[in-house]
């Protein structure tokens, strides 16, 4: 039996690059079905008609939403290769704490960043925020071993699909912190 997997997605979205990385790391081919979330599809209604929000992964028809329980499915249902995830349920609940983290506290202070409505004394202030919680990040996670979890989960599927959007080094020297 062939497996039909679609991942509904806006090419930019931090958050549907964590599902490609989660997909390509478990070599699980898929269709990349493009969004314009201007217009959103019938599909995508009909698919997350709740958030109505990118990515949805669509599995044998039935769909799965928001991209940490997409990962976490990625994960569970394609057992075969290694793990995304850590085996150990403390390191799973700090994962999901860090996933939680960047979600809630980081994308949206880069969100202001790339908004055209924002002032530019806005942005700076967000882009000193921004650069404040990754030093935050920096500080619990970097003096613990990088592989303190199988595979750096949130570095890989969470710090590294935001990384996409915002350009660190810009951010610093817009802001002198040059070193």
């Amino acid at each position: 039996m062939g497996e039909e997997v679609k991942l509904l997605d806006f090419w930019p979205s931090m958050f549907g690059m964590r599902v490609k990385i989660a997909l390509a790391e478990k070599g699980v081919a898929y269709e990349y079905v493009e969004q314009d979330l201007r217009n959103k599809s019938p599909l995508l209604l009909q698919m997350n008609p709740i958030h109505k929000q990118i990515p949805v992964l669509i599995h044998n028809g039935k769909p799965i939403c928001k991209s940490s329980i997409i990962v976490e499915y990625i994960d569970e249902f394609w057992k075969d290769k290694a793990s995304l995830l850590p085996s150990d349920p403390y390191e799973r609940a700090q994962a999901r704490f860090w996933v939680d983290f960047i979600d809630k506290k980081i994308y949206p202070i880069g969100s202001k960043l790339w908004n055209r409505h924002k002032t530019e004394e806005e942005k700076e202030a967000a882009a000193k925020e921004l650069l404040e919680c990754f030093k935050q990040l920096q500080e619990e996670l970097g003096d613990k071993d990088l592989f303190w979890w199988q595979n750096i989960w949130v570095y890989r599927y969470c710090s590294h699909s935001i990384l996409q959007h915002v350009s660190c080094i810009q951010i610093a020297w817009k802001i002198g912190l040059r070193s």
